[in-house]
């Protein structure tokens, strides 16, 4: 819990070579996330060479981190494997559907955050990146997947070269329901929020984008409503074209 509760994103990594066996290692604590049904609907691709990663950096909208990093995991929610072992076994798969998809990602997540975990535990440092899936398509063509997989998360990890402050989060008890869902008033979402707003980063991010709050900076600036529905639209393209919905 204390490894967990000190958890800081990396964005600055020193030079220093992760041990191969370290790295497999690191990657086998994946495999002993929960899966469904057992079945390990995810595979891994290592990424260190130079001149992929520069291929795979504006994809990730140009973040340093993702070729500063000296590796880079892209985490692939995988169908493909499980349904090749059906047919090569007599047995008719059927996973070209929004379950199986869905399902998929769930194994994804939880092996990433394995990953993420174990590196930690052994004084890696790691940047979850989210951009991923925005451009699943061109990481489809870059990294060569094969359909039924689709690429979820990339995981940027290496050796610190920095001691991030913790980064805020809202009180664990505005996240805790008990028994049933208790939607949010507008006291309540004030008091959770409190915190966030009145940081002297945020008040400076509200300020250096000419809004009047916090939560402006969100939907007119960082997760606008065209981004968001031009983004979907083209993941859903994605998910079709990689096989997973079937006409």
């Amino acid at each position: 819990m204390e490894l967990l509760n000190k958890h800081v994103s990396i964005r600055k990594f020193s030079d220093k070579v992760i041990d191969p066996d370290l790295l497999k290692s690191i990657i086998y604590s994946g495999t002993r996330a929960s899966t469904t049904g057992n079945m390990q609907l995810y595979s891994v691709i290592v990424t260190k060479d130079t001149e992929r990663k520069q291929k795979l950096l504006p994809l990730h909208f140009n973040q340093p981190v993702a070729k500063n990093a000296p590796v880079l995991l892209t985490f692939v929610a995988d169908f493909n494997r499980f349904s090749k072992w059906c047919q090569y076994n007599e047995a008719q798969p059927g996973y070209n559907n929004l379950i199986s998809f869905t399902n998929a990602v769930i194994d994804t997540s939880l092996a990433a955050q394995n990953v993420c975990i174990a590196a930690e535990n052994n004084g890696l440092g790691i940047c979850y990146l989210g951009t991923t899936a925005y451009n699943a398509k061109e990481h489809i063509e870059v990294l060569g997947l094969p359909k039924l997989t689709f690429p979820v998360t990339t995981v940027a990890i290496g050796y610190p070269e920095e001691t991030p402050e913790l980064t805020d989060r809202i009180p664990v008890e505005g996240i805790i329901h008990d028994e049933v869902y208790q939607d949010y008033d507008k006291e309540r979402i004030n008091k959770l929020y409190a915190v966030k707003e009145s940081l002297e980063s945020s008040k400076a991010f509200v300020a250096e984008n000419g809004k009047q709050t916090l939560a402006q900076v969100f939907t007119d600036v960082r997760y606008k409503k065209a981004d968001n529905e031009f983004f979907s639209a083209k993941m859903l393209e994605t998910i079709k074209a990689q096989g997973f919905l079937a006409d």
